[in-house]
């Protein structure tokens, strides 16, 4: 299967994405369509052997929308000069417009040309010349709502388009009337009613561009990260290239105050470079030879050369914001059924229009006045608001998310985090720092311990373990040489077997000795470098115990406070980790976790988290990401603490990519503030239709409550925009 994200122009409004959407899914070949209103794209997943990008992009324009290619960069188009003088010209008309059909009856100076009462022609040209201006102005809204009614997928610009014809083609007939001499028409005309609705449509989609732009600002920071040259060196001559004519290999110069322009490594030279936008840490760090250099970081006070690795999407700030984009694809529960209740909204909208035409038909006998309220019920019916309602959050919350390191992949978690009431943690690598360092070692053999050292480091330097780096870490310091390994065999939760010098050695933790079936006389050695707080390693040559190596490890900053802050909200943690029970219960004790599993495989952390589901508990696991995959896979939501350069890697739901557990707790309260808002945003948007549209019909005409198109039209404005502000309201949030 293959994925990609087109950009979709044309749509207006839910019922817009949601027919485009059933469309694309019901084609052969395509697996899976999610259309984005507020992104303005579409995420296909689709077999390649069956179809290809030019069929699905010939599928959009059957459905009558328009694909612009695959989706590259998010446009933010908040000064569009041209569309706000086009915008000005046309709210000058309205008013001119609305003076010549109301002056009169508010007794305004008339101008007595085109007076209604003396020069009915002249007043029902005049009214029809800048009518035919609104419609050109609206165009697009009228050719959206034919395509959409000829798909059978039916919008809002077709309840907008069928109203608006309506009362044209019955102004016409007036203006026939008029021009045979039956002045009577001059007061039936609605000629401005056309022209309003088209005008306050505009002004509902201008609004909705600058704030759906607002709302992708959090995510377009990200693009804007790296640079948009770079300085490459060519046979010794320094060249200025955009980062689209870099390739890989390519020796990049950066100098002081210049960003890195691609993920690289060094070759040569030194400097302090800031990479807190992935990290999240506040102090430069020192780089040289042999390290690595992430795009977008700034180049404090050195002069670098770096060779490009991950140019273009493969960089890690392209994989960022490729996630954030998906994620922003993806359906929470919540935006599902909203978009299910749009998808009968606008032909329910529809049946009861024509009901209400018919029926003031039959009992008024007044064309004129069943001719408005149908009008009237269908531009007031308009599903706008219900359309943003989630949508518009999603995306800004996702946005608030990425600019703090919290990658959500899927919409839904941003729903469902706020239903946790279990956090597991692993400890190694996610409580603690996992910069462990050999604190201590228990020697039963003749050989040396240095010796000891570098045959387990040499073989701990095959392993992706975050307890390997505390051996490899003292062969570089002590510059031991890395013997060669043959045979090398990783046992998953247990350790690693591997031949050096052609004997047999064996490293792990208590769990390997029962698998080898290796006597353990030395168990007390062991409870006493576990009460120190130890990691325990055991080193086994010829099936005996030749050392017991203990590695100790910082906790991360914060821990205390975040386990304190998630007591406090009465969410249970839990420490589920391979390590031994003395040293984790030391640990947890430490920090404030009281529950601890110790001792465990990656196989029995899944099933660990498997019980405490059946158990009506919401699940979230927190790991590293590699060792813990199966456990991850298997909780409600998995959240890896990772360093950024992984994260194409990664298989968790949520990366922390600044490494810092506080993030869970934004998370649970992004996911809280999110939800709220999106039921407030449902609220008011059924609030709206269920209040108006009786209104539009004349239920509450007897009392003297009643609205005509042009202010059906400005209140179907006035919701959009209330939703709209109030999911704005969002970015308030402070993490």
């Amino acid at each position: 299967m293959k994925k990609i994200i087109l950009a979709i122009e044309g749509m207006t409004c839910s019922a817009c994405s949601n027919g485009l959407e059933k469309y694309l899914n019901k084609q052969k070949g395509i697996e899976k369509a999610t259309v984005n209103l507020v992104m303005a794209n579409a995420l296909v997943e689709y077999d390649e052997k069956i179809v290809n990008q030019e069929k699905i992009e010939e599928y959009i324009k059957q459905a009558g929308f328009k694909s612009l290619g695959e989706f590259k960069e998010i446009k933010i188009e908040d000064k569009n000069k041209k569309e706000r003088i086009k915008f000005i010209i046309y709210t000058i008309l309205a008013i001119i417009l609305m003076y010549i059909s109301m002056g009169h009856m508010l007794k305004l100076p008339t101008i007595e040309i085109i007076n209604p009462a003396t020069h009915g022609i002249n007043y029902a040209i005049t009214m029809l010349i800048i009518t035919l201006a609104f419609l050109i102005y609206g165009r697009d809204i009228l050719k959206n709502g034919y395509k959409n009614l000829i798909h059978k997928t039916p919008n809002m610009d077709t309840l907008v388009g069928i109203g608006v014809l309506s009362s044209l083609i019955y102004s016409l007939y007036g203006t026939y009337k008029i021009i045979t001499g039956n002045q009577q028409y001059t007061m039936n005309l609605y000629f401005e009613s056309t022209a309003i609705i088209i005008y306050f449509i505009k002004l509902g989609r201008y609004i909705d561009k600058i704030s759906k732009d607002k709302t992708k600002e959090a995510i377009s920071k990200l693009v804007k990260i790296t640079p948009e040259t770079a300085t490459i060196k060519i046979d010794g001559i320094e060249k200025t290239v955009t980062l689209d004519e870099i390739k890989k290999g390519d020796i990049i110069i950066s100098k002081p105050g210049e960003k890195i322009a691609v993920d690289g490594e060094i070759i040569l030279g030194k400097a302090h470079l800031d990479e807190s936008f992935i990290t999240g840490e506040s102090k430069p760090i020192q780089k040289e030879i042999g390290n690595k250099v992430i795009a977008g970081s700034i180049n404090y006070d050195g002069y670098i050369e770096y060779r490009a690795e991950k140019i273009g999407k493969e960089s890690t700030i392209s994989q960022i914001v490729k996630l954030v984009i998906e994620a922003s694809n993806t359906k929470a529960p919540i935006a599902k059924t909203a978009d299910k209740i749009s998808g009968i909204f606008v032909p329910t909208v529809m049946i009861i229009a024509i009901l209400t035409f018919l029926i003031y038909i039959i009992i008024t006998k007044n064309i004129s006045e069943a001719l408005s309220t149908f009008v009237t019920v269908l531009v007031v019916a308009c599903p706008c608001s219900l359309g943003l309602a989630t949508p518009l959050a999603i995306v800004i919350s996702e946005g608030i998310c990425a600019s703090n390191g919290i990658l959500v992949k899927k919409s839904e978690i941003l729903e469902n985090a706020q239903k946790t009431n279990t956090i597991i943690f692993d400890k190694t690598g996610t409580l603690t720092y996992g910069k462990l360092k050999i604190a201590e070692i228990k020697n039963y053999s003749k050989i040396e311990n240095e010796k000891i050292i570098q045959q387990v480091g040499s073989l701990e330097n095959k392993s992706t373990h975050p307890i390997a780096k505390a051996f490899t870490d003292y062969l570089e310091e002590n510059k031991i040489p890395i013997l060669e390994v043959e045979e090398f065999e990783n046992i998953a939760g247990l350790g690693i077997v591997g031949k050096i010098e052609n004997e047999e050695i064996i490293i792990g933790n208590q769990k390997i000795l029962e698998k080898y079936k290796i006597e353990n006389k030395y168990e007390k050695d062991e409870q006493e470098l576990a009460e120190k707080g130890n990691s325990i390693i055991y080193v086994v040559k010829n099936k005996k115990i030749n050392a017991i190596i203990g590695v100790n490890d910082i906790v991360r900053e914060n821990v205390k406070k975040v386990i304190e802050i998630l007591n406090k909200n009465k969410i249970e943690t839990i420490m589920l980790t391979g390590d031994n029970s003395k040293t984790a219960e030391k640990i947890a004790k430490e920090i404030g976790i009281t529950k601890v599993i110790s001792n465990v495989l990656p196989a029995e952390k899944a099933e660990t988290i498997k019980k405490l589901k059946t158990e009506n508990k919401f699940v979230i696991m927190c790991g590293d990401g590699i060792n813990d995959s199966p456990a991850l896979a298997n909780s409600d939501i998995g959240i890896s603490v990772n360093s950024g350069t992984d994260i194409a890697m990664d298989s968790s739901d949520v990366i922390l990519t600044r490494n810092n557990l506080m993030s869970i707790i934004n998370l649970i309260n992004i996911s809280k503030k999110t939800i709220r808002n999106i039921k407030q945003n449902l609220f008011w948007a059924f609030f709206y239709n269920c209040l108006m549209i009786p209104i539009a019909i004349g239920v509450l005409k007897p009392i003297g409550i009643s609205i005509n198109p042009m202010i059906a039209s400005l209140a179907m404005v006035l919701s959009s925009i209330t939703v709209v502000l109030n999911a704005l309201r969002l970015k308030k949030i402070r993490t």
